[in-house]
């Protein structure tokens, strides 16, 4: 066979190696039509979030530096002069100002990390194998040849760095959208509730679409380079590229928990002192810490949920590649059948572009006000329904009728059409957990209803409630996690699990749209009441924002869900390359690790509740002082120091995430070094376990008490009404467990699932290290009992 040709010509034509998949693998579609159809849609994704990104950009506000541009006014929203337009600009820059600061002096700290973990990976690694630099006989094959340990620990920190840097590129293009269409939404809530929804969910879905398809065309290319140096070890290919993942991942834990602590600490400052205190209404531009929560929405809600999600898609299908590479698919190297998981996300920026359409282009839209939580729901059906049959296409066509999957010590015969069901079933539970979320959190159903009804009492019920329906929530979720496990398994074994957490990502592109949508509305909301626009203007984005909780809490439901999958998936990976056969929990080392695990996400909660309180307490003290002091502003006749706050919230949010970030990335470390690998089986396993289930209850649970609150607020119905109105004491009961939730939904739950992920990822790149060299204090312990 002939050597694999060399520089760019590897990117545009099958290099000569991957040839042997047409022998052996006996798949319908062929190698070229996978090259070409990869790259492709990634492109087509990014074309379509700039055209999405340009139609937004049509909308009317001032540039920067420049004078107002004229905004056509209609209907009878047009009551408002032009200077509406100055003022939604003006404020619009003030959060995007904010938002771009604190990125980029996070994103300076963040680069001091990569680098240093960069060298801690290449350290680890290359000293796995003394840094040599000669190819070697491959373990599995003695007739091939595998990397040097040297090149392996080297392109490991480089896949790392790409993942890194990819993360934080997504992250930072979704908050400068979401900054650029929140005035452009609420200056078109003047035109109806339908073209305000449009900015929204367009804005929406170019994150969606440019995190997703960014993602993929870095990993392909990743692997495509890479290629050149492996040739034919595809395992060490592939365990290279699990970097990939550990790096989007890294970035996402301090994207979640500093944007987390960022904003709540400005939430629940401006709630409490506003809200409670002050008894104004939660976006008015007398409350000093209204612009420190908007810039909040965007660095927590846009830019740490959309790291968060890329290190699932990203760590999703790196554990898939691992798994499969290990099996047939790289012995044989069978690039066709090792694409498919390249290939479901890939599909799945096409589906998610049809349902998109139906949203924005295909349809009227939405005409009303109770339309717009139905519009959102039908995105999520709509590309589940589309992608089913897509999955059986791929499967069929991109697989062999048999191959063998490795299960442990052995092996185990798969049938092609065995993953259609792991896909599929990863796929439609994301939609059951989605519809479940909603059920918990939205004010249409019973749930949240209940708990604004407790507030009858006083905060202490609305309390007890609340946390009741956060631990009932878990319930479904966790049964079809566990639905989905058992059949992914035994079908396929972890390659199968894997694979479901891919369909439980397929669409993606739809879910960022909708889930990015909320902080939009929610900002827009936020400029409507600080620009002073009319109580109609209000009615319509507080709609769309009250939408946007919804879909904001499925969202994070989506994302717990789809963590859970991809760290079981990571894990099996990590116990197939760590050379443990089983993990059997009555043992000791195994135990120990399982309950240390477990404990692991309450240390992590406490730590990141805690520094929210902390920042909390120190904006509540600033914003009471600037109320107290500065003549004039609660007449509002002088402007608050916005500028302060911010620096509070950007402060303390810095600061305050480095302590959980340690804990999280040194625990794998430390526990595999020192207790080797097999505790280390056994806190992946604890902390998978009690992670996923704290993170929902938390997340819906803080859901809930924010709807509670709206539902109260906005008075929709004779049974909202008699709770209200705004600042009776049901109200500000329902402010209070609203406060509570605050840090446990946008804070502790969401990163909850970067937690689990991470610690799994991390774990699967140093397997190597903790093989050969963990367990020091066990071996230390037994020579101590042996001299005894």
């Amino acid at each position: 066979m002939a050597a694999a040709t060399e520089g760019l010509n590897a990117m545009t034509t099958v290099p000569a190696d991957l040839a042997l998949a047409a022998a052996t693998g006996n798949t319908i579609v062929g190698e070229t039509a996978v090259l070409i159809f990869i790259p492709v849609t990634c492109v087509i994704g990014i074309l379509f979030a700039v055209m999405q990104w340009s139609v937004v950009g049509k909308i009317s506000v001032r540039p920067s530096g420049g004078p107002a541009l004229n905004y056509p006014l209609m209907g009878d929203e047009g009551l408002e002069d032009s200077s509406v337009v100055t003022r939604c600009a003006e404020i619009q820059e003030a959060i995007s100002e904010g938002a771009v600061s604190f990125l980029m002096t996070e994103y300076k700290y963040l680069s001091y990390f990569m680098v240093g973990f960069f060298i801690v990976i290449f350290a680890f690694l290359g000293a796995t194998e003394n840094f040599g630099t000669d190819k070697k006989p491959c373990e599995w094959d003695e007739t091939k040849v595998c990397g040097s340990g040297l090149m392996n620990a080297l392109l490991s920190a480089v896949a790392f760095a790409l993942g890194a840097i990819t993360s934080t590129v997504c992250g930072f293009l979704g908050m400068k959208i979401a900054t650029f269409a929140n005035a452009r939404t609420t200056l078109e809530a003047r035109r109806g509730v339908g073209p305000a929804f449009k900015a929204a969910f367009r804005s929406g879905a170019v994150m969606g679409f440019l995190l997703t398809s960014l993602g993929l065309i870095v990993l392909y290319f990743t692997i495509l380079v890479f290629q050149q140096y492996y040739g034919e070890d595809w395992i060490g290919l592939y365990e290279s590229i699990a970097g990939y993942g550990l790096g989007g991942s890294s970035v996402a834990l301090f994207g979640r928990v500093g944007g987390g602590i960022y904003t709540k600490a400005a939430d629940v400052g401006a709630d409490l002192v506003g809200k409670v205190e002050r008894n104004i209404p939660e976006d008015d531009p007398r409350n000093p810490a209204v612009i420190a929560d908007n810039v909040g929405d965007n660095v927590g809600d846009i830019a740490g949920m959309g790291a968060d999600l890329f290190g699932s898609l990203a760590e999703s299908t790196c554990a898939a590649l691992v798994v499969s590479s290990l099996s047939d698919f790289g012995k044989e190297m069978n690039y066709v059948a090792m694409s498919f998981p390249l290939m479901i996300t890939g599909a799945g920026i096409l589906v998610c572009l049809l349902t998109t359409l139906v949203a924005t282009d295909l349809t009227s839209g939405v005409s009303n006000i109770k339309g717009i939580e139905p519009a959102l729901k039908q995105q999520l059906v709509i590309s589940t329904v589309l992608m089913t049959p897509v999955i059986a296409l791929l499967a069929w066509g991109c697989l062999p009728d048999t191959f063998e999957i490795i299960n442990g010590a052995d092996t185990k015969v798969v049938k092609k059409w065995y993953m259609f069901f792991c896909v599929a079933c990863g796929l439609w539970a994301g939609l059951l957990i989605g519809y479940t979320t909603e059920y918990f959190t939205s004010h249409q159903f019973s749930p949240v209803r209940d708990v604004a009804d407790s507030c009858r009492t006083g905060a202490a019920t609305n309390v007890i409630f609340g946390l009741a329906l956060g631990y009932k929530s878990v319930i479904v979720p966790i049964l079809a996690i566990a639905f989905t496990v058992f059949v992914s398994h035994t079908l396929a074994a972890m390659y199968g699990i894997a694979c479901a957490a891919l369909g439980m990502l397929s669409t993606l592109s739809t879910c960022l749209a909708i889930d990015a949508y909320g902080p939009i509305s929610d900002n827009a909301g936020g400029i409507a009441e600080m620009a002073e626009m009319g109580p109609a203007i209000r009615e319509k984005t507080d709609a769309l924002d009250a939408a946007g909780n919804t879909t904001a809490a499925i969202g994070k439901g989506f994302a717990i869900g789809s963590a859970a999958l991809v760290s079981l998936a990571l894990f099996g990976a990590y116990i197939n390359r760590a050379g443990i056969t089983s993990v059997d929990v009555i043992l000791p080392k195994e135990f120990v690790g399982l309950i240390v695990g477990a404990m692991l996400p309450y240390w992590f909660s406490a730590m990141t509740m805690k520094s929210v309180g902390k920042a909390a307490l120190a904006m509540v003290e600033e914003v009471r002082r600037q109320f107290n002091t500065i003549a004039g502003l609660m007449q509002g006749t002088v402007k608050p120091d916005y500028k302060r706050c911010v620096e509070i919230s950007t402060d303390a949010s810095l600061r305050e995430m480095i302590p959980p970030g340690c804990l999280v990335m040194l625990t794998p470390l430390i526990v595999g070094a020192l207790l080797g690998k097999e505790t280390l089986a056994g806190i992946l396993a604890g902390a998978l376990v009690s992670g996923v289930q704290i993170a929902i209850s938390a997340s819906n649970t803080g859901g809930a008490w924010d709807n509670a609150k709206k539902y109260i607020e906005a008075g929709g119905n004779d049974h909202a009404r008699s709770l209200g109105p705004k600042g009776s004491d049901c109200h500000k009961a329902a402010v209070i467990g609203d406060t509570v939730g605050d840090p446990l939904k946008d804070t502790s739950g969401p990163s909850l699932n970067i937690l689990i992920k991470l610690m799994a990822v991390e774990s699967l790149v140093f397997a190597p290290f903790f093989k050969t060299y963990g367990g020091l204090l066990f071996v230390l312990w037994d020579k101590f009992v042996e001299g005894k």
